[in-house]
């Protein structure tokens, strides 16, 4: 984890300086490696330094960091470059890395991998492991539907309503609180029934993009559905990790390695399906592809029972 944190602290200081565009590129692209590792060591390391029983809290707890950060730094990150320049705001990323850094490495015990495995190995968990399987689809279905259409988010409301900056940053900013609340009732709901809260928190994301789609040129109605999608999708989020770590409860951190992975492709791809979309077929095209991936997601989750533990 420290270093990590390092490679985002350094990575920002020489984004902050570097004299050319191709520099900046290959540093953001190693740090987008480091983000992927963090993914998937971090939460497990969250659920490994508390008690058992709060493992499914401290999940939450990291996992609203994201949701968090939504609603803080990007618009704190706006503010910075206008009130100095982007050089000045990586520059502060820098500083506040270096910051988190030594907070970790001064506060954090030493973890050790409770249950290390080899590369092929890892390629090969799904193969033996039916239920870790049909979590990754899972995930693949949600992240595609999730991503594909909130990539689009800014050019469906400019479409739809010809919102301004303006609105839209307030609109972010809502999704993002909605996604911090979703991550702690997640962490109370998973408990009691992870497989209901994923259905449940699917359906409720598939509500908020049809309401969206129906009532999207009126503003309140836009918050309101932005309010409902960040909820739905903070509980389906930690709901997820959670059926990886029922799936594979002995190969946790190996399995959150592939679920990263597949977390981290399918944004990627859910953003160049629906660009295709959106070029080809309008904008609001995306939103209905959003609502199919997801609904897929919800149905293999309703179809295929109860059954969590690793097949044998």
């Amino acid at each position: 984890m420290t270093t990590l944190l390092a490679v985002l602290a350094v990575g920002n200081l020489i984004t902050s300086i570097a004299p050319n565009y191709p520099l900046i590129l290959g540093t953001r692209l190693i740090m987008g490696f480091a983000s992927g590792v963090f993914w998937a060591i971090g939460v497990s390391m969250a659920m490994r330094i508390v008690p058992e029983k709060h493992a499914n809290r401290a999940a939450a707890v990291v996992m609203s960091g994201i949701s968090i950060a939504t609603v803080v730094g990007i618009p704190l990150g706006t503010l910075l470059e206008s009130a100095s320049d982007w050089r000045t705001t990586f520059l502060i990323w820098a500083g506040l890395s270096a910051l988190v850094f030594l907070a970790v490495a001064f506060t954090i015990p030493s973890l050790p991998s409770a249950n290390a495995v080899s590369v092929r190995e890892i390629f090969g968990l799904p193969v033996k492991n039916v239920p870790l399987r049909v979590v990754l689809v899972m995930v693949v279905f949600f992240v595609l539907g999730h991503f594909g259409a909130y990539t689009f988010v800014r050019p469906y409301l400019e479409d739809s309503t010809s919102a301004t900056v303006g609105f839209i940053t307030v609109v972010l900013i809502v999704f993002g609180i909605g996604g911090s609340i979703g991550n702690f009732i997640g962490g109370q709901t998973v408990n009691k029934s992870l497989r209901g809260s994923f259905i449940v928190g699917g359906l409720i994301l598939i509500a908020a993009l049809v309401m969206l789609l129906a009532i999207g040129t009126n503003d309140i109605g836009v918050i309101a559905a932005m309010i409902l999608w960040g909820l739905a999708f903070g509980v389906v989020q930690l709901s997820q990790i959670n059926m990886t770590l029922s799936a594979a409860p002995e190969t946790f951190e190996a399995a959150m390695s592939l679920n990263t992975m597949a977390y981290n492709t399918c944004i990627a791809l859910g953003a160049l399906i629906g660009g295709l979309f959106a070029d080809h077929v309008g904008v609001s095209s995306v939103i209905w592809f959003g609502i199919v991936l997801v609904a897929l997601a919800v149905i293999l989750r309703a179809a295929t029972g109860r059954r969590t533990t690793p097949a044998s």
